[in-house]
């Protein structure tokens, strides 16, 4: 029997009428399907049915990269709070040098996308948790008061995080300038580059998937690849033939810019990623 949010949302929006559903995997942003219309086109939804999951927010994400950048990502067919309507991509989440290469090409260029100020013009998501963009002209200030001290506070509130590493966090963003150094400009980051997220096919990437935009260092989207082997070293051989890798980013602010991230995974699972956190802690000295 198909679902009634499904065949009802569909028929309302695109005008057609919905054949089959089957699930897909997803990550954190409610339930994905993969659609058949009557018109034997293929569609993925996301169903949020609980209001959770901020659709709305990832549907503005998807259209702003498609107006704003070249970055491939799929076009918003419907969105709503409960239903998120996009087209269907073909590709598979395994890449070739050649897709690698072809990645960094297009990461490079999206990097290239410029602001006045680190942050965003409204707040974004990663994940299913909100993400906080106010515009601020200091880039240490924005990441150690927007993410790193930001993810501390609501990891500890979920009781992921205990006191004391929550401490830990804040005494690293207090030094954060000793390690950040002179940051790139502001650039648009897709924020959220992990194998799952990437789409190739005949060593082309077709689509960038589930996006956590701002505009930041994009050393952070560097160290986001490098931090779950999204990419080899076709990628950053590429990435630095065009647009260059300061010194420094290997050795201190890759693992600086991680931090993040493993803040956020400690939110969502706990786990081993705290562990993870505790050690880049460590290797700062905190």
């Amino acid at each position: 029997m198909l679902d009634r949010l499904l065949a009802e949302g569909v028929e309302a929006s695109l005008g057609e009428r919905l054949v089959s559903a089957r699930p897909l995997g997803g990550g954190c942003i409610g339930e994905v399907w993969r659609l058949e219309l009557s018109d034997g086109s293929p569609v993925v939804a996301k169903v949020d049915r609980e209001g959770s999951s901020h659709l709305e927010r990832e549907a503005y994400m998807l259209r702003y990269l498609r107006e704003r950048s070249r970055l491939p990502v799929p076009e918003v067919l419907h969105s709503s709070q409960s239903l998120l309507l996009m087209e269907f991509v073909e590709g598979e989440s395994r890449f070739s040098p050649a897709a690698e290469r072809h990645a960094a090409e297009l990461l490079a260029e999206l990097h290239g996308v410029g602001a006045g100020a680190y942050g965003h013009e409204r707040d974004t998501l990663i994940g299913s948790l909100p993400q906080p963009n106010p515009w601020t002209e200091s880039w240490a200030e924005f990441f150690g008061e927007h993410r790193l001290l930001y993810l501390a506070r609501v990891a500890r509130e979920a009781g992921r995080l205990p006191e004391e590493d929550s401490r830990r966090v804040e005494r690293l963003a207090g030094r954060l300038e000793e390690f950040v150094g002179e940051p790139q400009p502001p650039g648009l980051i897709h924020g959220d580059v992990w194998s799952a997220n990437v789409l190739a096919k005949g060593g082309r990437i077709t689509a960038f998937l589930d996006p956590a935009i701002y505009h930041a260092d994009p050393e952070v989207e560097l160290a986001f690849v490098s931090l779950f082997d999204s990419f080899g070293e076709p990628f950053f051989e590429r990435y630095a033939e065009i647009r260059g890798i300061r010194e420094g980013f290997f050795e201190v602010r890759r693992d600086l810019y991680n931090l993040y991230p493993l803040l956020v995974h400690v939110y969502f699972f706990g786990g081993g990623y705290l562990a993870a956190a505790r050690r880049l802690l460590d290797r700062f000295g905190v």
